[in-house]
């Protein structure tokens, strides 16, 4: 919204000469919907913060647009915020709350009202205040949409661990839904093992997969095939009566992959196929 320089030198004039006042009412009314999650000092910085930005846009020598090229200060002022609200948990609406609160402090300034009512400048800080608030929204949302894709692949890769059962052996136990995104960090972090140990075997053990159907099957494939392209032998594991009824009735074939009923089952074959001897001792 553009704003001719007269209304923006009131509008500033205004704000400067009742600063202490503003920020003080400011952060007084923003602290009864936080209710105490943030000190009076952290508040009273994030409150002068976004005081700051709003006299950025009428003190530029642009038109008082928030996306316009003088705007740039106020805006990183702004994406600051909102990405921190959004790292402590604060909901959306609260982050725009902040901003649209200082609408009901200014208009309870005296001098912002006419005979007839509401001023023309405040009308025009209200829409400036208005364009803050849903810049300040939407950089919030896409802050948060950011945290949350980074704790999904934090969580895929911890629920997807490649463990190292024996010396030149490693297994990965797959747990739950195996989707593309999971067999891609799967293949990832097998392939980086197999590298980093020099391990001529890797167990795929799916006895934490509910179903097995026609794609679960080719990720596991894929995984199988990528680390036998390392130099890997592949054997999967956990293969239930029920998935072996399901993986025959839907016609997939697994070639010359070696298939075990149990990670024990695959570990002792791995062991055996690299030359260790396995003796079984009596008890005592």
């Amino acid at each position: 919204m553009k704003v001719n320089a007269e209304a923006r030198q009131r509008l500033s004039a205004l704000l400067r000469s009742h600063e202490d006042e503003i920020v003080k009412r400011w952060s007084e009314l923003a602290a009864r919907s936080l209710r105490g999650r943030l000190t009076e000092a952290e508040l009273n910085r994030q409150v002068r913060d976004v005081y700051a930005a709003l006299l950025g846009m009428l003190d530029g020598a642009g038109d008082g647009e928030l996306t316009g090229v003088q705007g740039g200060e106020s805006r990183a002022s702004l994406a600051e915020l909102s990405t921190d609200w959004a790292r402590q948990g604060f909901t959306p609406t609260e982050t725009a709350n902040l901003v649209f609160t200082v609408k009901e402090v200014v208009l309870g300034l005296e001098g912002t009202s006419d005979g007839d009512g509401v001023s023309k400048d405040f009308l025009v800080l209200s829409l400036l205040v208005d364009e803050m608030g849903l810049f300040t929204f939407e950089t919030f949302t896409k802050a948060r949409e950011a945290i949350i894709a980074d704790q999904t692949e934090q969580l895929l890769e911890l629920s997807t661990p490649v463990v190292k059962l024996w010396n030149g052996v490693v297994a990965v136990p797959l747990v739950g839904t195996l989707d593309s995104a999971r067999a891609q960090v799967v293949m990832e972090k097998l392939l980086q093992t197999l590298v980093d140990t020099g391990s001529g075997f890797a167990i795929v053990d799916i006895t934490g997969v509910p179903a097995v159907d026609t794609q679960v099957a080719q990720h596991i494939l894929k995984t199988v095939v990528a680390a036998r392209l390392m130099g890997a032998e592949c054997i999967i594991s956990g293969i239930r009566p029920q998935i072996a009824q399901t993986v025959v009735a839907l016609g997939i074939e697994f070639g010359d992959i070696v298939t075990k009923a149990t990670l024990a089952d695959a570990l002792q074959h791995a062991l055996r196929a690299s030359g260790v001897d396995l003796v079984k001792r009596k008890a005592v």
